[in-house]
């Protein structure tokens, strides 16, 4: 599973130049994952608002991990890990912050 996940973050690294670049294509698979995980958890909802949070307060080891799932299929562990992340104290400020902006900005 992790060779799969190592083996197209390596061909991404390599094209991308740096690992800056690598760090951002596992973060936008993970957001991806974790868009997709919300959505079957809390359907008719914005979760690109929460996805955003999610993704920005964990760790990289943690992106990594929740975008290795892009490549091998979600299981029970991913979902619990972005749970887990999505309840941090952080995290829920952000939610609060951007579902606020949404509401004064009307939607933005």
């Amino acid at each position: 599973m992790r060779l799969s996940l190592i083996m197209a973050l390596g061909v991404a690294a390599l094209t991308a130049c740096s690992a800056g670049d690598a760090d951002r294509v596992a973060r936008d698979a993970a957001k991806g994952v974790v868009n997709r995980t919300l959505e079957s958890r809390f359907p008719g909802t914005n979760t690109a608002l929460m996805t955003d949070c999610i993704i920005d307060n964990a760790e990289i080891t943690e992106v990594y991990t929740i975008a290795e799932a892009a490549v091998v299929g979600p299981s029970a562990e991913t979902s619990s890990l972005i749970l887990d992340i999505a309840t941090r104290p952080d995290t829920v400020r952000c939610a609060a912050d951007n579902a606020l902006a949404a509401f004064v900005l009307g939607g933005s």
